[in-house]
């Protein structure tokens, strides 16, 4: 799968709560969640991207709480992938489970707000066509490519059922 995107930049440690804060929790539909994405960082976050942009970001991204909503806003922002150092535990699990699509990259502090970038996620390329500079990051293995495809766990499981 590639992925292309223009780079929407945050820093270090970006909870949940700033992702999504806990007033705009009182649905899971995940367009809706999508609206109000980043609104604890970055007020108008929703109204600034288009289809398919990354975001990219330092270490510890999305630690604070275990619930799904920050994932599932980010995917329906329509954000295609999150890039950053690293992530909380929880937040990469649960990213994986909705079908998000997330890369920890060491250089991830190279790539800079309205870069494009063009993501291979089977052999784990991030290339930074603005830059000319290319990055590496983990491949998916064919079976999270698999999950990400299908859309998510739950969607995978439906399908293989």
């Amino acid at each position: 799968m590639i992925l292309k995107g223009k780079v929407f930049k945050f820093g270090d440690d970006l909870n949940t709560d700033e992702i999504i804060p806990a007033k705009f929790l009182v649905t899971t539909a995940p367009q809706e969640l999508g609206k109000n994405c980043m609104e604890g960082i970055r007020p108008g976050f929703s109204k600034l991207i288009s289809s398919g942009d990354i975001i990219v970001a330092g270490k510890n991204f999305g630690c604070g709480s275990s619930r799904e909503h920050a994932p599932i806003s980010i995917k329906g922002s329509s954000v295609s992938c999150v890039i950053a150092k690293s992530f909380a535990r929880i937040f990469y699990r649960n990213s994986i489970n909705i079908g998000l699509p997330i890369l920890e990259c060491k250089d991830a502090g190279r790539i800079n707000e309205g870069d494009l970038l063009e993501i291979d996620l089977k052999s784990g390329i991030i290339k930074n066509m603005t830059q000319d500079k290319t990055y590496h990051t983990q491949e998916y293995p064919d079976f999270m490519q698999g999950l990400i495809n299908a859309g998510g766990l739950m969607q995978w499981v439906k399908k293989k059922l």
